[in-house]
């Protein structure tokens, strides 16, 4: 589950090497794992390795020379002369007995598989001239394209492309995935991802310090709420979801129906008194409340019982917004921040941010998407030169908050460093008022004490589970009451008896 950065990966690489692995025995074993999956990619196919002059070329020549010892029709083709290339690459190359192509972009031929050895993640420029016209006669060719480390063109860092990238079919990389697997646009550009041991012991990540992960049970399998035998709906904590207006009440109520099957033993609306009735006459099992003004929101939260907060879907754009929130953190409960009360600190997110960390606060997750994020963080949100897992970082840094940097690819930062990288998001989830359920279910979280970070990544797999089990065509109705499958998935594979 941990992610790797370029830099990262070149230290797990570099200690491996200084514990007694030689640099092109590590070389070795990669090109044995591009070749093992080329070999079932190619299907007894003609297969073409294109390498560049790096290692990422070394490991295509390794593949090469392994792939036609076991009687494959291989070919290379290389971007650059021989005799120029140096280190563990410029020793694979010599392992090579075959011919060597000039890289031609229109001398690819036909093969069954086009193994793309380019560039690997290190790469920081834009690709120009024939590398450019290579990848683009690789993208047209029509072969299936194994990649090698990371699809050519996209940087491992970022995400980004460096003005144009292969698309892969497949890629295999070593020892642990980088962001750019997983954050877009790179991850559309790998297919699927085979991660390959290579000789790397787990140990260098403790001396590395890896805070970044893929947001997967594994990452929070220790902090996900299982009640007891002896639970009832008080130890499960009592969720309070802040309301708006008559005529936007929808948004809340998901927010509530999420919170309740997201787990909370209890979940109270509080609810204008001017849309009492509304709710009322919508909700079963979560309760109503009349609160018209932050003081009473203040009063209600008195009782200790309430644990968590939700404000902002549907509460409308306003002070009355900003009260409650404020009154939410400074009554030192659990708090999740979306929509209209993000919206609502846009003229002044400093404000937000003093109270967050004053010693009042209690533990306070932001969820915004791309446009809210701009509201609040916009010098951060407008630098080209950050990757949306910096940006987040960052904004969690500034904040003092859990930030939830909603997409395809959500990203979870925390004050602290650690962040995840969510990959499992359908694209139906695209339609209104999901993000008002994932507000309801990280409220959830809050609500049965699990840690902010720990609350909102959790949220986020969820709610993209939700999305896989409802389908296309879901509309935000359909995610909670998918999550008792999700539930029970996640029980199984815990081995946790229900």
């Amino acid at each position: 589950m941990e992610i790797l950065t370029n830099q990262q990966m070149g230290e797990a690489d570099r200690l491996t090497i200084a514990d007694g692995t030689d640099g092109y025995m590590l070389m070795q074993r990669a090109g044995r794992a591009v070749a093992e999956a080329a070999a079932d990619l190619a299907g007894g196919g003609p297969i073409l390795v294109v390498a560049g002059r790096g290692n990422n070329g070394g490991d295509g020549f390794v593949a090469a020379t392994v792939l036609a010892a076991a009687g494959c029709d291989v070919s290379v083709m290389l971007l650059c002369q021989r005799e120029t290339l140096k280190g563990d690459a410029a020793a694979a190359a010599r392992d090579w007995s075959g011919s060597v192509l000039a890289c031609a972009p229109d001398a690819l031929g036909h093969p069954a598989l086009i193994v793309d050895a380019l560039f690997g993640a290190g790469l920081d420029r834009p690709v120009k001239g024939d590398p450019h016209a290579v990848i683009g006669a690789i993208n047209a060719n029509g072969a299936p394209v194994l990649s090698v480390d990371l699809p050519s063109g996209i940087n491992g860092t970022t995400g980004q492309i460096m003005g144009t990238a292969v698309r892969a079919t497949e890629t295999v990389t070593f020892f642990r995935k980088k962001p750019a697997h997983l954050l877009l646009p790179g991850r559309a550009h790998c297919g699927r991802v085979r991660v390959a041991d290579i000789g790397i012991a787990a140990r260098v990540l403790e001396t590395i310090g890896v805070r970044l992960f893929e947001n997967d049970p594994d990452l929070w399998q220790a902090a996900f709420p299982v009640p007891g035998l002896e639970a009832h709906k008080y130890a499960r904590g009592h969720a309070a979801i802040a309301c708006g207006g008559v005529a936007a009440t929808g948004a809340a109520r998901l927010s509530a129906r999420a919170a309740l099957r997201g787990g909370a033993g209890l979940v109270t609306l509080a609810t204008p008194s001017e849309a009492l009735a509304v709710n009322a006459a919508a909700l079963t099992a979560v309760m109503v409340r009349p609160i018209d003004t932050a003081v009473e929101f203040a009063e209600m939260l008195a009782d200790r019982r309430f644990n968590a907060c939700v404000v902002g879907p549907g509460c409308g754009i306003g002070a009355r917004t900003r009260d409650l929130a404020l009154t939410a953190i400074g009554a030192n409960r659990g708090v999740v921040l979306d929509a209209d009360a993000l919206t609502s600190f846009a003229d002044d997110p400093a404000a937000l941010f003093a109270a967050i960390k004053t010693d009042e606060a209690g533990a306070v997750v932001l969820t915004p998407h791309e446009g809210e994020f701009r509201r609040l963080f916009g010098d951060i949100a407008e630098r080209p030169d950050l990757s949306k897992l910096e940006r987040a970082w960052l904004a969690a840094e500034r904040s003092g908050a859990v930030v939830v940097l909603k997409g395809a690819d959500t990203v979870v930062a925390a004050p602290d460093g650690r962040a995840s990288i969510a990959a499992n998001a359908k694209p139906w989830l695209a339609t209104a008022g999901s993000g008002d359920v994932l507000a309801g279910i990280i409220g959830a979280m809050l609500a049965q004490g699990v840690g902010a970070f720990e609350a909102a990544s959790i949220g986020v797999w969820m709610h993209g589970e939700a999305s896989a089990e409802a389908g296309p065509g879901l509309i935000a109705e359909d995610l909670p009451e998918v999550l008792p499958t999700v539930f029970r998935r996640l029980y199984d594979a815990f081995e946790i008896a229900y």
